[in-house]
Formats: C-alpha cells, structure tokens, sequence
C-alpha cells in the first residue's frame, strides 16, 4: 500500500524540528492584530507538527493553545518542548478523528499542515469548533520556483533522478495562493478573507540544504537509490558554486472570520 505523505513526518521528527525554519515574527503580529486576541483567548492549532508554530505564540505570551497532531513522535516532541506550559495541551489524533465537546476557540490556527486534511471534513469541522465570530489563521510555506544557473543544473538533476519533483511541473506560487482563498471562499463558512505575503532570503550550505530537502515528504517517498543519486547530485552542483545556495522563502497567511 503507497504511504501517505502525511505520516512520513512521524519517521523524522528530530530532523524536522532541526532543519525547519520558523515562522516569520512579523506573522504572529499580523494575525494577533487581525483576531484582536487575548492573551487568554483559546486557540486550536492543526497539525502542530513539533511545535514551531506554537512556539511562536509562546514567545509572545499567546499560550491557551490546544494542538492536535496525527504523528505520535511530532506529539512527544511538541510536549516536550511545552512541558512547563500547563496551558498547553497536545492530542496526539488525526483531525478528522479527532472529538471536542466541551470547548469552543477563538483562533484556529495551521501551518503548513491543512492540505493534509480531508477537505470533506476539514474546513466545517473547523467552523463548528469556532465560536460566533471565530477567526481562522492558516498559512503555508510555499515553494518559489527560481531559474538562475544554479537552480538550473539542479532541476536538471531532478529530471534525471525524481522527474516528478521537476519543479516547473508544479503551480506557480500565485496561483497555490489563489487557489487556497479560493477554496476557504467556496466553503461559505468564513468571510473577510485576507491573504498575506512574507518573503525572505536563506543560505544553506550543501549538507544543510540537502538536510532541508530530506524533510519534504515528496523527497522522503523516493525509492533510496533515487534520493541518493538525487541528493549527491544537488550536493555537487551547489559545491561546484562555492558551496553555498539561497533559497527564497515564502510564507503566505489566509486570515478569515466565522460567518455563523
């Protein structure tokens, strides 16, 4: 049976927590600003992965939060980290799956994590979890396809060894973000739809950009030779230009309010 993307998180959670950048402070601002929260408000985090999300509405002092993640590695991690914070709690379940009866939040919150859920589900259950006039704050970080020399010889690469994860295959990044406020529209549940943008440049050297990309369950799902032939392939390409590559970095955040 072909393993869901979804779970292949749960293989490397120390290495998604060391690898994975955080979240863009200006962010968490704009959507305290959006929500007007409190910082005893309750929020409900989907999907927490290891925590770094939350981590960012602990640092400031945003710490009523309910997370519920699916992988049982990520959910250990994630309370770990938060052990001293008796406001945090951490259900390790599927979303889907997952049962509430006795609260309802101000906040909802994903990052980079809702796609995985079953959109038959997912975007209603949210809504009847919010209470009247509830917010919603999901965002994702989005690839941005670059085409300089280097990024180049790499995607040349990946057309030999992972043609399916050749990048120009993908949808631009406009329109994954259009297509995601799209669909929070069509559901009919939320309203007063605003999108954010945050972009920033990282460097990686060669080992690190290749530990970034082994946290992508795209790249975790190739068969081992291919990953392996892959990797040193991209390893050499950016050694042979000095031995370092910046990625552009994009965050989009789709903020909304509960129309019921």
């Amino acid at each position: 049976m072909k393993k869901e993307r979804k779970v292949t998180f749960n293989e490397f959670a120390k290495e998604y927590e060391k690898f994975r950048p955080l979240y863009p402070k200006q962010l968490y601002f704009d959507i305290i600003k959006y929500t007007n929260l409190n910082k005893k408000d309750k929020i409900l985090e989907i999907g927490c992965g290891t925590g770094k999300a939350t981590e960012g509405f602990v640092d400031l002092y945003y710490k009523n939060i309910t997370c519920v993640e699916l992988g049982s590695e990520l959910a250990k991690l994630t309370r770990e980290k938060f052990k001293y914070e008796n406001t945090i709690e951490v259900h390790n379940s599927s979303f889907e799956e997952w049962i509430e009866e006795n609260n309802k939040y101000d906040l909802a919150i994903s990052a980079t994590a809702f796609h995985f859920i079953n959109p038959d589900v997912g975007y209603s259950k949210v809504a009847k979890l919010l209470k009247t006039k509830g917010k919603l704050a999901f965002f994702w970080t989005i690839h941005v396809q670059s085409y300089d020399k280097l990024y180049s010889e790499i995607r040349e690469i990946y057309r030999k060894h992972a043609p399916n994860l050749d990048d120009t295959l993908m949808n631009s990044h406009e329109k994954y973000i259009k297509d995601i406020k799209n669909r929070i529209n069509k559901t009919g549940l939320f309203g007063d739809i605003i999108v954010k943008e945050y972009t920033w440049e990282d460097i990686y050297t060669s080992d690190e950009y290749i530990n970034l990309l082994n946290t992508n369950s795209k790249h975790r799902l190739l068969a081992e030779k291919d990953k392996v032939l892959l990797f040193e392939g991209i390893r050499s390409a950016i050694n042979n230009y000095g031995g370092v590559i910046k990625k552009q970095q994009l965050v989009a955040l789709f903020l909304g309010t509960k129309l019921q």
